[in-house]
């Protein structure tokens, strides 16, 4: 290669093989362009590029099969658990795991600010923590919150938790994961996109540098024993020789590759939680294989992930290497319970254009006979309503699950494909190919 910023002239070892041939191998340099873009960066601090987020009084939500979490960013953090009681009493159990410690509430801009910018400098000062998530150092930032519910575990002392900003380009401030570190201390992690403006808070994948190697004056081009192996290799391939790739035909398993696990930081492919992207496949196609149920849609971010497969069953499942696929019916399809819960709940919700003409904005579907509950001894069912949602990808899905009581389930399904079929709806909310 030509000398440059990566490789310089006396950057090199000399390698010598079992046969005695030589060659100069210039090494990479391993220092990129990145530290010095960190040296010269003078815009906002990660507490002022996080500002916005504390200032609008926004909050994230996980839900998980018992508790959801609640993260009111620069406010508190709640776990709670609704429960609907004979009467429709609604009975909620919550424990706050932190809040955000203020002196005095007429000083709370100011004194948040100071608060923000003496812990910028430290950070400025001082190596900026990072935690391991998915096998990658990543750096995050954090915000410490006191002053929870007391806990009986530890002689009543408040509850507290760190939470660890981390960047995301295409997240909108989930929570990725909540941990008990220790008794009634907490970690959460949150994607966000704002602390991506800041080069130290960056998503970086581990590069990947080439060694070249020349051959030095009186050794081949290539060593002998390199050129034997690739002879080999290129011998064993050519019975197992296949069609190439783009002539054959498609199958299932290339129709889609899901993206809805937690992200892989650090990863080439920037991954958007809880949705799935889906290719080779022509629209028409794929609304058809949706809607008979053969094509299923899969997501969900945390332990649980969901399959939903349209007119036939909604399932509830975790793997694990070790014990493998732990598996729930949510609930199955059966046309007739569908049509008489329509009877007494809206199939489908509409909104009025602009012309005064109706069009289907959401249809819900019935999906009852799920697993027996422990909780209430009754088959687990859900609602799952699916909605038309835009988005630059033609082919994106996102789905989420909610628990408004307990094994009575909602699941949301949003995606452009939907869009091309909810005026389809007859009056029960059934949906059929476009004419």
């Amino acid at each position: 290669p030509t000398t440059g910023v990566l490789y310089k002239e006396d950057n090199y070892i000399i390698m010598t093989t079992v046969d005695k041939e030589k060659y100069k191998c210039l090494l990479p340099l391993i220092a990129s362009g990145n530290e010095e873009e960190e040296k010269d960066y003078k815009g906002p601090t990660p507490g002022e590029l996080l500002e916005p987020l504390f200032k609008q009084s926004s909050c994230s939500y996980r839900i998980e099969s018992y508790w959801t979490y609640e993260v009111c960013h620069g406010k508190h953090i709640r776990q709670y658990h609704e429960e609907k009681e004979t009467g429709q009493k609604i009975n909620i159990q919550e424990y706050y795991l932190g809040n955000m410690i203020m002196k005095n509430p007429l000083s709370e801009p100011e004194e948040s600010q100071e608060l923000s910018c003496g812990y910028d400098l430290l950070l400025s000062l001082t190596q900026i923590p990072t935690k391991n998530i998915e096998g990658q150092m990543t750096p995050y930032y954090p915000v410490e919150l006191g002053n929870g519910t007391p806990c009986s575990l530890r002689q009543n002392l408040p509850r507290s938790s760190t939470v660890m900003y981390i960047c995301h380009p295409e997240a909108k401030h989930e929570i990725l994961s909540v941990a008990e570190v220790t008794t009634c201390e907490y970690e959460v992690v949150i994607l966000t996109p704002l602390l991506c403006n800041h080069p130290k808070y960056r998503f970086r994948a581990s590069p990947v540098n080439d060694i070249f190697c020349q051959s030095l004056p009186g050794s081949p081009l290539k060593p002998h024993n390199l050129e034997q192996l690739e002879k080999q290799q290129e011998m064993l391939k050519m019975p197992f020789r296949r069609v190439k790739e783009e002539e054959m035909p498609s199958t299932k398993e290339e129709k889609f590759s899901s993206i809805h696990k937690p992200v892989a930081v650090g990863s080439h492919q920037l991954l958007t939680v809880g949705t799935t992207h889906i290719s080779k496949l022509t629209d028409e196609q794929l609304i058809k294989e949706f809607l008979s149920g053969s094509y299923c849609f899969h997501g969900g971010v945390g332990w649980w992930k969901y399959e939903f497969c349209y007119g036939k069953y909604v399932h509830q499942y975790h793997e694990d290497k070790e014990s493998g696929k732990t598996s729930v019916v949510v609930g199955t399809w059966s046309k007739e319970e569908h049509i008489e819960w329509s009877r007494k709940n809206a199939a489908r919700t509409f909104y009025l254009r602009e012309d005064g003409t109706q069009t289907v904005r959401m249809v819900s579907h019935f999906y009852g006979n799920g697993d027996v509950c422990d909780l209430t001894d009754k088959p687990r069912q859900v609602t799952v309503k699916l909605k038309c949602k835009e988005s630059d990808s033609p082919h994106a899905v996102t789905i989420y699950m909610l628990e408004p009581h307990s094994c009575q389930y909602i699941l949301g399904v949003e995606s452009p494909v939907i869009c091309k079929i909810l005026d389809t709806a007859d009056e029960y909310g059934l949906l059929s190919v476009p004419s």
